[in-house]
Order: C-alpha cells, then structure tokens, then sequence
C-alpha cells in the first residue's frame, strides 16, 4: 500500500502555484472526501469539480455535489457526458476546452485512470487498484491506493 510521497509533494506544490484546478470526481459517495481534500487545498485557487452529465454505475452527477453543498469550495461542473470513467472524445466542448487549459488536472477513480492514463497531459490520478488486469499491466497489488502523475515510468516491461 505504497504511496509516493514525492508525487504528493508536487501535487501539493503544483496546487499552490496554480491559478485553476480540474478535479474529476468520480464516486458520489466519496465526493465527501473530495470536498474535505479541496478545502484543503494550499493558496487560493480557483477549483473546479467535474461530474458525470446523468447518473452512470455509481459516479458522482451535479445532484450528489450539490448535496454536500461542493458549490462552496468548487465551480461544478459537468464533463457533458455520462460514460465511466472520463472518454475525452465524448465530454463537452467546454470541458475539454478547462481540461487542456487547467493548470493541474486530478483525476480520481480506477475509471478515469483507465479512460485517461494514454493521454499525453499531466494528470495526477488518486484511485484504488480495484482490477486485476490494471494491478498486473502495471505492476500493482490488487488493494494498492496510488498517487501518481507519470503513468508510463510506473508501467511494467509486460505492457510496454
């Protein structure tokens, strides 16, 4: 249950210098979390907090946000699409328009690590590896929390 404790450093160095934060969210229920992490965000930085267009599994939608009042530590937003994970290519013009601009982009869940690891920007991924095929392809325990930004320098020779 390893975590880099350097990426978090950059993560936290990388928020406090940034002028707008895109963060994903990903399970309603664990939105709650999401609010408590942005309100302790370093420096005054302009957040906003993307969820799912309509309900899709169990992923956080602009109901659930509103419900824990997210309005007040974050802009939320929806990704105009109601896929798992985030598919770029299905998303709206405005948020693919923050997501390419955003100064740092946090992705959280196995879902959007899966649907966005291959793009080329920085993303900062926080998910639990809940998939054998992931923990495998990348050289994780099944169970592992990961923070990570550089999805390549931690991928194993088997999925080169």
């Amino acid at each position: 249950q390893y975590v880099d404790e350097d990426c978090i450093r950059r993560l936290y160095d990388e928020i406090a210098t940034a002028k707008t934060v895109l963060y994903l969210g990903d399970n309603a229920g664990e939105s709650v979390f999401d609010k408590l992490l942005i309100e302790n965000f370093p420096g005054d930085t302009k957040v906003c907090y993307a969820v799912k267009e309509s309900p899709i599994i169990n992923d956080v939608t602009r109901k659930e946000a509103m419900q824990i009042k997210m309005e007040d530590v974050a802009e939320v937003i929806s990704n105009g699409a109601d896929f798992p994970g985030t598919v770029i290519s299905e998303c709206s013009e405005e948020f693919v328009e923050l997501f390419n601009g955003a100064d740092v982009v946090i992705s959280k869940g196995q879902g959007n690590f899966e649907t966005l690891s291959s793009n080329s920007r920085k993303i900062y991924f926080l998910f639990q590896v809940k998939c054998g095929v992931i923990a495998e392809n990348y050289g994780y325990n099944l169970g592992d929390w990961k923070v990570i930004d550089e999805v390549v320098s931690h991928c194993c020779s088997n999925c080169r």
